[in-house]
């Protein structure tokens, strides 16, 4: 063991050591390893211990803490991409293994991309012939888990549950300073999750590892219904909106989704499981589901409560760490889109206000801007909206006064939206609720009647 090296190329196999799970403390334990290499240990912190848990109950954390552990090793999968899985400390059944399969294939579609891998037909679970029995229902209470995570998106979610009396601790997983003045902002109850990755995967990206983007969404999904379950509530809840189901096409590629773990495959397959092999009571879904992302910043755009508080700019989100001088650098694809989909639904003087600038009369933006349109270029690899909501935003700018004269929507008017169709330009379309969603049937109801009002 002690002279054991990391070799990317020479490994054959990643193996699932162990999980376990200490009621007393709230801190589980995800154990990986290749080959015969040393222990891979990362932690996972619920705060609210010790956990008093009967036997059906303490039955239902076993079963989602092995979920967790199937699905939070793609952090260290990737490393090397070895030929074999092993899941050395208990078996799964054909149903669970179809599941991982979907999400390290899919999910990890913009890493092979990147790195020149092809992960189709590589990545298979072992598995067991037995298919595992419906999961019972736990008799959980009636409470959301919301996810925050900083954005417009879960802000939005948030207020909605607000406003339709819905019982919410608001919930984000390790120690941003950001997200936690925002959660601070909402007035709720709030939940701060802790997740630490085994110190030697830092280690191993100098030495030569595969690197690149992991569906982080799933893993914080696998992450909150644990600590649901320890917390006896029956709704885990995210902000996903309808978009985050489109990737970038890329030429001689075909679609490449960075968000795939946001879109709907993910949601319906992850969901559909947690209550067929978890729990049956606990409810996992998106409440932005049927929502476009421009339907969801005019959503947003109704308040100026969290105006001062919000960032959805990724340079402020790291995982060794933050500390921004100010929450919108103003040149990323985040800031760029994000901008763009509120300035048709706010008054101008407020966007510019949050922004400290106007990013749409800056003629350095062109670049980033012709991505967002699809315009001689692909979607960037970022969680933004569809070319076509970014087309019909630019649009409906154009026809305004106090933006057509903007560097940006001046050249988009002259140069771009002449070759584009007249369905292609308009945003009506896009603002329409969409059926496809999970949500608790009296929920979306009442839902539907308030983002309508």
């Amino acid at each position: 063991m002690t002279d054991w090296r990391f070799q990317r190329d020479a490994i054959r196999a990643f193996r699932f050591v162990r999980c376990g799970f200490d009621a007393a403390s709230g801190v589980a334990q995800l154990v990986y390893a290749f080959d015969d290499g040393p222990e891979l240990i990362e932690t996972i912190t619920v705060p609210g211990a010790p956990f008093d848990l009967d036997a059906q109950r303490t039955a239902a954390v076993e079963r989602a803490l092995r979920l967790l552990h199937l699905i939070a090793g793609v952090s260290y999968y990737k490393a090397a991409v070895p030929e074999e899985i092993r899941i050395d400390a208990y078996q799964i059944d054909a149903d669970t293994a179809a599941l991982l399969e979907l999400i390290y294939v899919n999910g990890l579609g913009e890493f092979a991309y990147r790195n020149g891998l092809n992960l189709h037909g590589r990545i298979r679970f072992p598995h067991a012939a037995a298919a595992t029995a419906q999961a019972p229902a736990l008799g959980l209470r009636e409470h959301a888990l919301v996810a925050i995570g900083g954005g417009k998106d879960s802000l939005v979610s948030i207020e909605a549950l607000r406003s339709l009396g819905v019982e919410q601790t608001v919930t984000w997983i390790g120690g941003s300073q950001l997200i936690a003045a925002c959660a601070q902002r909402t007035g709720l109850p709030t939940l701060n999750l802790g997740r630490a990755l085994a110190p030697q995967l830092f280690d191993y990206n100098r030495e030569g590892a595969w690197n690149g983007h992991i569906p982080v969404t799933v893993v914080n999904s696998a992450i909150m219904v644990l600590a649901a379950l320890l917390h006896g509530v029956d709704q885990v809840v995210f902000s996903n909106e309808r978009s985050a189901s489109y990737g970038s096409l890329i030429e001689g590629t075909g679609e490449v989704n960075h968000q795939w773990s946001k879109g709907w495959a993910c949601e319906q397959a992850f969901g559909d499981h947690v209550q067929r092999q978890v729990a049956a009571d606990l409810h996992y879904y998106s409440l932005l589901r049927p929502l476009s992302e421009l339907a969801v910043a005019r959503q947003f755009a109704r308040s100026d409560r969290y105006d001062a508080h919000f960032s959805s700019c990724n340079r402020n989100f790291h995982i060794l760490g933050e500390r921004p001088a100010n929450r919108w650098c103003g040149v990323c694809p985040k800031c760029h889109f994000v901008f763009l989909a509120l300035a048709p639904f706010m008054p101008k003087p407020r966007l510019v206000g949050i922004f400290g600038r106007n990013l749409l009369d800056d003629v350095g933006q062109i670049g980033g801007y012709d991505a967002l349109l699809e315009y001689q270029d692909h979607k960037p690899f970022e969680c933004v909206g569809e070319g076509r909501e970014s087309r019909a935003a630019m649009a409906a700018l154009s026809e305004r006064p106090e933006w057509r004269e903007d560097t940006l929507v001046e050249r988009f008017a002259r140069e771009i939206r002449p070759q584009l169709s007249a369905e292609d330009l308009r945003i009506e379309p896009l603002l329409v609720l969409d059926e496809e969603q999970r949500l608790p049937p009296a929920l979306w109801e009442r839902l539907r009647a308030h983002f309508a009002a």
